[in-house]
């Protein structure tokens, strides 16, 4: 492949664009690889298609060398499989929904689980043709909320997506391990940093979900790893370890003080330590019970009242709130909800006023740590009011538990004990058990060796492709533009020309002719107008890995050749480039 960019759909930019957030939106639109059409919405220029495709390459090459068989679906759905499934009302707004002109309704597919599960019923019923992995790479439709970051967020996108169908549930742990496996031999040749991390299933429901994250500062998933074991964790999947319940016994009386001008949980725990001090130490927010109040909207626009319970040093995690209560999606309480519960005084909280027993029956949930035999600071439920040593099990019960609260770094590792630290990731891919959830609804049986008809269970397997290209810029750049991993990038030389000499430009075109009978990709700045500076920013900015500069040395018989990556470079004798480029290509 020879591009040269006297002819090249190029365009590169020397300021940042205005709505860049992270350096790969920031750097893909400089160096020209995308456009942004509408928000969440990008159009691929030539350099950036050819790295997509590159990735896509590698992606398809992984998954047919593990036995995975491809397919194609439509991305404009009917709406009956997806009723069949609920999903046509648990995916809420982030469903591209549209009726054709005879009113029939239809969809964008943000994923394709029913499709597959039909393909498979309408082909398969003997437990013979089992097991079986099909997979597709695919355009996927979500309306997002927050569009944000260029690719790495937007409403149109590109993921594989594949699928396996076993009998038994043995059967599925065995094609959950193969495509494990080919994930992480994927993600080794795309040239990312990753780790594997427990997650959550999400709106796709299931279980034995596993995230492969590139740890990057811009991600928008956190993530915690333990100091100590090999435990990891997407934060919404981190189980939070339950203390001993201690005996109530001893517990002194709970009593009601007046706390006026405490708004905050600082405010209060300040008052408490003057008016109300400890023997033995001094009061803390950890002391105080914080009761957040939310609106949860569920996929049909109904709603209902909530109430977290929670340490007062802990805010509420809404991401891992809403994995907990998906398909609902809680909010807080706005001001004119608050009018419709009187019981409920807005600052002075507490749990006597909450739950299923109490005369507001508002749905009281707390964090684990709030077990019985704790003791606490919370609202007395009359303004500017406090009651302190209000014990759990003793003055009040919740009606459950629920994980929402936000992890620290140094909290307690579920596995070990040791500490957990935290860090942000793209999540690349998700791998997960469903199960037999969308096999049931469809009716996705066959015939096993007894002749009796058993559900199919099934596993569910995503990268994100488009997505992969973002992640990989994200962790291969510098201050001066983009370093691409040699099997991603758009070329395998970035090859200059400078200077007025015709020679150069003679000696230059032989070269690339030479390279690219090597079997080398190469991407040619023959362009006569443009200074050095402006190609050698290019050259920079773009990411190439090798780049070769042809230019006044060649009086002197030399080239120029230069890593990219670690910025080294040597002269080679002009006679000898040709070969000394291809070894450097395949070292």
């Amino acid at each position: 492949m020879l591009l040269r960019l006297s002819n090249l759909f190029l365009r590169t930019l020397r300021e940042d664009p205005a709505d860049a957030e992270v350096p790969s939106h920031r750097l893909l639109v400089r160096g020209g690889y995308v456009r942004r059409i509408a928000p969440g919405i990008f159009s691929w220029l030539p350099l950036g298609f050819i790295t997509y495709r590159n990735v896509e390459r590698i992606v398809r090459e992984e998954m047919d060398a593990a036995g995975f068989q491809e397919v194609h679906f439509p991305a404009l759905l009917p709406r009956e499989p997806y009723e069949q499934t609920n999903r046509w009302t648990e995916y809420g707004g982030n469903l591209f929904r549209l009726k054709d002109r005879r009113e029939n309704d239809y969809l964008l597919g943000p994923t394709h689980e029913e499709m597959f599960t039909l393909m498979v019923k309408g082909e398969y019923s003997s437990y013979k043709d089992l097991p079986v992995s099909l997979y597709q790479i695919q355009t996927k439709y979500r309306d997002e909320a927050r569009p944000r970051a260029g690719i790495l967020r937007g409403r149109e996108f590109v993921m594989k997506d594949s699928y396996s169908f076993d009998v038994t549930d043995e059967g599925l742990q065995a094609s959950y391990d193969k495509h494990r496996a080919a994930y992480i031999k994927t993600f080794d040749r795309l040239g990312l940093t990753y780790v594997i991390v427990s997650a959550t299933s999400g709106a796709m429901g299931g279980s034995a979900s596993e995230e492969f994250l590139a740890p990057c500062e811009s991600g928008e998933d956190t993530f915690v790893k333990c100091t100590s074991c090999d435990y990891a964790a997407n934060v919404e999947a981190v189980v939070t370890p339950v203390p001993a319940a201690l005996s109530i016994d001893d517990a002194p009386a709970a009593h009601v003080e007046e706390t006026p001008n405490t708004p905050t949980i600082e405010s209060l725990v300040n008052h408490a330590n003057e008016a109300q001090p400890l023997a033995d130490r001094a009061w803390t927010a950890a002391d105080t019970l914080k009761n957040v109040v939310l609106t949860v909207t569920l996929p049909d626009a109904s709603t209902y009242p909530l109430v977290v319970g929670l340490p007062g040093d802990r805010e509420v995690d809404m991401k891992r709130l809403e994995a907990v209560l998906h398909p609902g999606v809680p909010a807080p309480m706005e001001e004119a909800e608050f009018a419709k519960h009187p019981s409920l005084v807005k600052g002075y909280i507490g749990p006597e006023a909450l739950g299923e027993k109490s005369i507001s029956k508002i749905r009281y949930v707390v964090d684990p740590r709030v077990v019985d035999g704790t003791r606490w600071i919370t609202g007395a439920n009359q303004p500017g009011r406090h009651v302190f040593e209000l014990t759990m099990g003793r003055d009040f019960t919740a009606d459950g538990t629920i994980e929402a609260a936000e992890i620290k770094a140094g909290d307690v590792c579920p596995n070990c004990a040791s500490e957990l630290e935290i860090a942000r990731g793209i999540e690349i891919g998700h791998i997960f058990q469903l199960g037999r959830k969308y096999a049931e609804a469809l009716d996705l049986k066959v015939l096993d060796e007894n002749g009796k008809q058993v559900v199919v269970t099934m596993g569910s397997y995503g990268i994100g492709v488009s997505r992969a290209v973002a992640a990989i810029a994200e962790q291969s750049y510098d201050e001066i533009g983009l370093v691409w991993p040699r099997e991603v990038a758009p070329a395998d030389v970035h090859l200059v020309a400078t200077g007025k000499d015709d020679a150069v430009y003679e000696y230059a075109e032989n070269l690339a002719a030479s390279l690219e009978n090597a079997g080398l990709r190469i991407l040619f700045d023959d362009r006569r107008q443009a200074s050095p500076g402006v190609k050698f920013k290019d050259s920079e900015l773009l990411g190439v890995p090798t780049i070769v500069v042809v230019g006044k040395g060649l009086v002197d018989g030399v080239i120029e050749i230069k890593d990219r990556a670690t910025g080294d470079r040597i002269e080679v004798p002009a006679d000898e480039a040709a070969d000394r480029i291809v070894a450097a290509c395949h070292s």
